[in-house]
């Protein structure tokens, strides 16, 4: 049964509301075109009638001859519906053909030929024309009963109802069962989808045969499940890999907490034992940090303050800072940045360091972390450039994600816990930028944060 719920129902009565639209304008056009054509008839009969009478007065007729003759008129008549008076200038009838006994019409004097409705009882289209007969005015008037005109239109226009009402009602149920016939793309596109669920993610919709309609959507929910499917990806190699990071320090605590109990140990062993436990906290504090940060910038609950940040004077800091560190590998940072980008300065300052202690933590030694800018189109490009092992291409579009290391081997390095890059993605996107890698082995990696310049914030 249709409901209106149902896209089919709601198109029917659009079908419906048109075809009544439609319908209705050419009845409507039609009733006044007929009503119309029989009016301008029935005035050139009464014209013509006019016509006539003048014509046998002006023959040399006399009123009162005429008045002997009245089956002349009403032969020459023809019909119960027609209507004649011959009326002189005092307003005495002087002829009258009135089978409705209707009132004598009180018209205006006048030489030309007028047409008026009139409205009573009995409503009548009357014509009339004044002349002259022995130099005494007469007045001819004619005249046409309207009923059965009326009744006519009456019963044409209760057709055009009842056409009217079958139209819309056939438009309503072949609306139906067309829509019905042509959304069935759409009820199979529904079992299609309705069949794939968190286990069956690696399925997809078919395109083959459809219409162009219904293919485009397809491979719309297409893109969109491969979306779903690569995310869900991602959210379990998390999960796994959140697993595995927080495993071995909490593995690491618990062996070592175990091995101190069994048996007693001066306050020295427990103090080392106490100090080593902290450093495994310390990691797991970090990580909890990382991934608390990583859920404020992608999902930011209110607005974070943005300012016009001098790149230059930043990374100046981050050079000061990080120095120490690059003096003890016998590297050096190299700092040719400049310009301006209106960004958080916390957050800026959190990816660029991100980046700084990447390219410090995986380069070579003895080899210099160059750090430039270059604008672009309205956005300037930040590179940090670095000289070591190449990543692998089939890493390089993984980089960016949580836990993920291109070496499992050092999946126990201290710092950001397989965070930092991902944290750095998170910081650009929240800026509306973007960060990318290039590595080989000739040129060294290249990591580019995209953000844009201040002029066009």
């Amino acid at each position: 049964m249709p409901t209106l719920n149902s896209l089919a129902t709601r198109l029917s009565l659009l079908f419906a509301l048109v075809s009544v639209l439609l319908l209705g304008s050419i009845g409507t056009y039609l009733y006044h075109s007929l009503t119309r054509e029989i009016a301008w008839r029935d005035d050139q009969m009464l014209h013509g009638r006019l016509e006539r009478m003048e014509a046998l007065l002006y023959d040399g007729e006399s009123i009162a001859m005429l008045h002997q003759r009245p089956r002349l008129y009403a032969n020459m008549l023809g019909n119960h519906d027609s209507l004649l008076w011959v009326i002189d200038n005092q307003g005495q009838v002087l002829i009258e053909v009135n089978p409705s006994n209707l009132p004598v019409p009180d018209l205006p004097m006048t030489t030309t030929v007028r047409f008026n409705d009139t409205s009573g009882l009995i409503p009548a289209r009357l014509a009339w024309h004044t002349l002259e007969q022995n130099g005494q005015p007469l007045t001819l008037v004619a005249g046409k009963l309207l009923n059965e005109r009326n009744q006519m239109l009456a019963a044409y226009q209760f057709k055009l109802w009842i056409a009217l009402i079958v139209g819309a009602l056939l438009a309503f149920l072949l609306g139906w069962g067309v829509s019905r016939q042509g959304l069935q793309p759409l009820r199979r596109l529904a079992e299609q989808a309705a069949r794939i669920d968190i286990r069956q993610l690696n399925h997809r919709l078919s395109v083959a045969g459809e219409t162009e309609e219904i293919s485009r959507l397809s491979q719309g929910l297409n893109r969109m499940l491969d979306r779903l499917e690569e995310g869900f990806s991602q959210l379990s190699r998390h999960s796994a890999d959140m697993a595995h990071e927080l495993r071995t320090p909490l593995t690491n605590l618990l062996g070592q907490t175990q091995h101190t109990l069994r048996r007693d140990r001066s306050d020295a062993e427990y103090r080392q034992v106490l100090e080593s436990n902290i450093e495994e906290y310390e990691r797991l504090s970090r990580m909890i940090d990382s991934l608390l940060f990583l859920a404020r910038t992608e999902s930011p609950s209110h607005t974070l303050p943005c300012e016009q940040v001098d790149l230059g004077e930043l990374v100046t800091q981050l050079c000061d800072y990080f120095e120490g560190m690059a003096e003890d590998d016998d590297r050096s940072l190299v700092n040719h940045s400049h310009g301006s980008v209106v960004a958080n300065r916390d957050l800026l300052r959190t990816a660029l360091a991100n980046l700084i202690a990447n390219a410090l933590r995986y380069g070579r030694s003895g080899t210099p972390i160059s750090i430039s800018t270059t604008s672009v189109e309205g956005q300037i490009e930040l590179r940090i450039h670095n000289h070591g092992p190449a990543i692998p291409p089939e890493d390089l579009p993984r980089v960016f994600e949580r836990f993920y290391r291109c070496d499992p081997a050092r999946s126990g390095v201290a710092g950001s816990g397989g965070l930092g890059l991902a944290i750095v993605r998170s910081i650009a996107q929240w800026h509306q930028g973007d960060v990318q890698v290039e590595s080989n082995n000739q040129e060294g990696t290249t990591f580019t944060l995209t953000l844009k310049s201040n002029d066009e914030a």
